[in-house]
């Protein structure tokens, strides 16, 4: 029996289980099953390391229409533990496509699941939460199932994002192996960043220090295209190491995982912001940098993954649609009004979106400014930081 034609089961530590065919890949994958509400950009997706140990689910119906491009990766290998969707298209159309999405999953060995009822599944995690999950083509017992879904540790209270993040410090732009996998910027995506941006690409002014959580390329794009020579740094770098390096700024990456599990990387952050470094924080970062300001993170009950997340900007009461990817967050009511301020709120449930610290040049917020898939609302964002440390020298 091929894989196209393999069964899998999808079972749940409440209990539940789906049935679906295997298009691609075969085993069986623990995860947290979570849905993601984006029309496009499947290939973003499955490549953002912030989907590490997660099992996807694409509430849009048919995927893989536009199969795998060798421009749109966001890291160099797919991260999500799994992908469940509606059906997955036979034959994938589009100028730049290169392989379809069964051979790019297969290559990796990820499994995809089609014909489930992703309406269901999406309606039972809004309802139920984000839960435990085992994806499995090898065995019909779902009982099994369950009890392994229950057993596998989840997310709370680990750090997982060290997994994801360099080994290695390197440059970029530079001579690294994880570069050389994406193009430089250039012909058409030069143009096309030109018209967002609003500029052209300049040579570098400022040098940033960037701590890899489990970042997505297109952040490191966007600020070496707006005149940044970065620095990339393992996540757990002493913050000794990273402040001897002298940066003009201090940037923070998403990632996957429980920000409370990792209090030695809110240790070097603090120290780093406390020497005045201009600092910026993405998602992960975001909640890192809440810890750091003496907040705390809880988990959400199923997280904000999508590109359509509305999100008004307190300062100027406008309000942005937003590219997001969490399952945590941070408490509002844990942080000092008198030294932090909440400048971005979600508009769905009124939840931590973005903050800056009233004595420190820090700034974060917990969507994804650098889109990819989603909006370019919220560029903005990298200009600010580069303004930040304009003023500062």
């Amino acid at each position: 029996m091929t894989a196209k034609h393999r069964k899998a089961l999808i079972a749940l530590e409440d209990g539940t289980c789906w049935e679906g065919q295997a298009f691609a890949g075969h085993g069986e994958i623990f995860g947290e099953l979570v849905f993601n509400t984006s029309m496009s950009g499947y290939q973003e997706i499955l490549t953002d390391p912030s989907y590490h140990e997660q099992i996807v689910t694409l509430t849009y119906p048919l995927i893989g229409n536009y199969g795998i491009n060798d421009e749109d990766l966001e890291s160099t290998k797919p991260h999500a533990a799994a992908l469940v969707i509606g059906e997955c298209s036979r034959i994938p159309s589009n100028w730049r496509c290169k392989k379809t999405l069964p051979d790019y999953l297969n290559q990796y060995g990820m499994i995809g699941v089609d014909q489930v009822d992703t309406r269901a599944i999406t309606l039972h995690i809004r309802s139920r939460g984000a839960m435990k999950c085992v994806l499995s083509t090898e065995t019909s017992d779902r009982t099994a199932l369950v009890e392994k879904a229950k057993a596998w540790p989840g997310f709370v209270g680990r750090d997982i994002a060290s997994e994801v993040s360099t080994k290695t410090r390197y440059t970029w732009p530079g001579p690294h192996a994880a570069y050389q996998t994406f193009p430089q910027i250039s012909g058409e995506g030069q143009h096309a960043y030109d018209r967002m941006l609003g500029a052209t690409a300049t040579a570098p002014r400022f040098r940033v220090a960037v701590l890899d959580c489990g970042i997505k390329a297109n952040q490191l794009r966007l600020m070496a295209h707006m005149g940044c020579a970065l620095e990339v740094f393992p996540i757990a770098t002493p913050a000794e190491e990273i402040l001897a390096t002298k940066p003009d700024g201090f940037f923070i990456s998403n990632g996957p995982g429980d920000p409370a599990g990792v209090p030695h990387v809110v240790s070097n952050i603090r120290k780093i912001i406390e020497s005045k470094v201009p600092t910026f924080g993405i998602c992960f970062g975001h909640q890192l940098l809440g810890w750091a300001f003496g907040g705390k993170t809880y988990k959400l009950k199923f997280g904000h993954r999508g590109g359509n997340q509305p999100v008004m900007d307190l300062t100027t009461n406008k309000v942005e649609i937003t590219s997001q990817n969490h399952g945590f967050c941070v408490d509002l009511q844990s942080l000092d009004p008198a030294l932090v301020e909440t400048t971005h709120v979600n508009l769905n449930d009124k939840t931590s979106e973005g903050m800056r610290h009233k004595k420190l040049p820090v700034f974060s917020v917990q969507y994804h400014p650098e889109a990819c898939p989603g909006p370019h609302d919220s560029t903005y964002l990298f200009e600010r930081f580069m303004k930040l440390m304009e003023k500062r020298s």
